[in-house]
């Protein structure tokens, strides 16, 4: 499972950022709650082999060769957009035409009831499916209501960031929700082949307590942050990305004059931490060489990055609204050319990249290849847990109608190349876009009006980045990007093992990561650290280190 990123509030454009594109992140110690099999305050486990042992078995649902194969955990690329489109599914999804309740997210304006991308969708899988589409910056309050009702539709969606709100989860899950074992675990996946090839790391991140409990929604890409630059800018002032933190600085204070409303940065607090070697990707804890257990928080790397974070504040080279307690507007500081640099998921790149190019076709937005302190020394990456969303179906519906929504998710998980991974991410062609040139859709009012995501997140999809010819180089340079990158990928050795957070530990992060934040800021000095540190081991950190301990020692790690 992954972590939220810390300070980030969950508003559509974030959303974009973090899911778009390798998404939910491990950050700052900023935990999501886990899958437990004896749920606790204390935290608990699903061990690696529980996992393992009732997930379908993996079977390539791809349809067409990529233009720029990934290196496992990235995506593959795709540099246009498919020409010729097939049929995935031949048969019809719900033969009984009952109407399906679901629930989802979305950041923006929820769609009409009268929508004619879900008719099309609709009618396309031979299913009624009736959204309740949901605010996502409160979906968490509206789960707990459902949840705490025991009133949950047919198909509820759970984003992961959202599970560590949801009061006694892991106890609920096994209450409200069906067990999915005895339908797709193993070979008996073979009758909903699509599901079949979503990722098996995504399908063992939705084991609960020893049972598959849910369909995945798997990440594009196993990185929780991109260090993003204008490289139009950069090249044309001469100014080379940065390779080292003293050139990282050098950029800061090349990049930055206030008499004409220009700052280097954004916020790139979690590069810097990555840069710098503070490794952690399991919720911040780390198993050193010797086997001890710490937390990032005890370590000289971390201490390293907070004393650079907090001389780029106090030299005041990132931008003042985001330096400020309301924050900023960080995307369109970056294509105004206010800022220069920022760090946030990879899915913020075509989101950004694409509409700037309509204004400024000279707008280049690269990744910073991934680089280490100093020289010759390498830097640690997070590495995100492989499903982000999940989608659970009700419990007691019965053998027949739990595999007639079997079915529809199946349908939701096609592939890119077929027609209907484009009715369901584009709509309808002439209703909601026209193809350009090259025969990539071109969306229209219709289409953001409808548009929810509603079919997408709810049966997952094989990770793909897909380019255009607004963008031409994009899927090449992410893909390109992030396969250099996974050489620089944290060995998690709770990898496989589903964790669930002990809640002292949970309750603590976010007042540490408050008092961190006050230190980058100049609000407390950095002397204070080794105090905020020492709090944290006392509120729940030592605990909390026993308990990690204790997971791997039990798997034999």
């Amino acid at each position: 499972m992954g972590n939220t990123l810390p300070g980030a509030s969950t508003n559509r454009r974030n959303f974009l950022g973090l899911v778009g594109l390798g998404a939910v992140s491990l950050a700052s110690g900023g935990t999501l709650a886990g899958c437990s099999k004896e749920p606790g305050a204390k935290g608990a486990a699903t061990t690696a082999e529980q996992a393992a042992g009732v997930v379908p078995t993996f079977k390539d649902s791809t349809l067409l060769p990529p233009d720029v194969k990934g290196i496992r955990p990235m995506a593959d690329g795709y540099v246009n957009y498919p020409k010729s489109l097939v049929d995935a599914i031949t048969e019809k999804a719900s033969p009984s035409g009952k109407p399906i309740t679901a629930t989802t997210p979305w950041w923006g304006p929820a769609p009409p009831a009268a929508n004619k991308l879900n008719e099309a969708v609709n009618a396309d899988m031979g299913a009624v499916i009736n959204f309740s589409i949901q605010d996502g910056n409160t979906y968490g309050d509206k789960l707990n209501t459902l949840l705490a009702a025991r009133d949950v539709p047919e198909l509820t969606c759970i984003p992961g960031w959202e599970i560590n709100k949801l009061a006694r989860f892991s106890e609920g899950v096994q209450v409200l929700f069906e067990d999915l074992t005895p339908h797709l675990a193993g070979d008996k996946v073979n009758a909903y082949p699509l599901l079949a090839g979503l990722d098996t790391k995504a399908w063992q991140d939705s084991v609960w307590g020893g049972k598959l409990m849910a369909v995945p929604f798997p990440t594009d890409a196993p990185y929780p942050s991109v260090l993003f630059y204008r490289k139009d800018v950069a090249d044309e002032r001469g100014i080379a990305a940065p390779t080292t933190l003293d050139e990282l600085y050098d950029f800061g204070k090349k990049f930055t004059n206030p008499a004409k409303g220009e700052w280097a940065f954004g916020d790139i607090w979690l590069e810097v931490q990555q840069i710098c070697g503070a490794g952690g990707s399991e919720n911040g804890w780390i198993k050193q060489a010797d086997g001890k257990v710490v937390h990032r928080y005890e370590i000289p790397e971390f201490k390293r990055a907070l004393e650079f974070m907090t001389k780029l504040y106090a030299e005041k080279l990132i931008h003042p609204d985001l330096a400020g307690s309301e924050g900023g507007d960080v995307m369109t500081l970056f294509k105004g050319g206010k800022i220069f640099m920022y760090a946030t998921g990879g899915g913020s790149w075509k989101e950004t990249w694409r509409p700037a190019v309509q204004t400024n076709p000279k707008f280049n937005m690269q990744a910073v290849k991934v680089f280490g302190a100093d020289k010759g020394q390498a830097p640690v990456r997070w590495q995100s847990r492989s499903a982000i969303i999940w989608t659970f179906i009700k419990k007691g519906l019965g053998q027949e109608r739990t595999q007639e929504l079997l079915r529809v998710l199946n349908y939701t998980a096609a592939p890119i190349g077929s027609k209907e991974w484009e009715l369901q991410n584009y709509g309808v062609e002439g209703t909601h876009f026209k193809r350009d040139a090259s025969g990539a859709p071109v969306t229209n009012d219709l289409f953001v009006k409808e548009f929810a995501n509603q079919y997408v997140f709810l049966g997952g999809r094989p990770p793909v980045v897909v380019g255009g010819p607004d963008i031409p180089t994009y899927a090449k340079d992410f893909v390109t990007w992030g396969n250099d990158a996974t050489q620089y990928l944290e060995k998690n050795p709770w990898d496989g093992i589903k964790v669930e957070t002990p809640s002292q530990q949970a309750a603590i992060e976010q007042p540490t990561q408050d008092k961190v934040t006050d230190i980058l800021r100049g609000r407390t000095p950095i002397s204070e650290f080794d105090k905020i540190v020492s709090d944290w081991k006392a509120g729940g950190g030592d605990a909390a280190r026993d308990f990690y301990a204790k997971v791997l020692a039990d798997n034999g790690r």
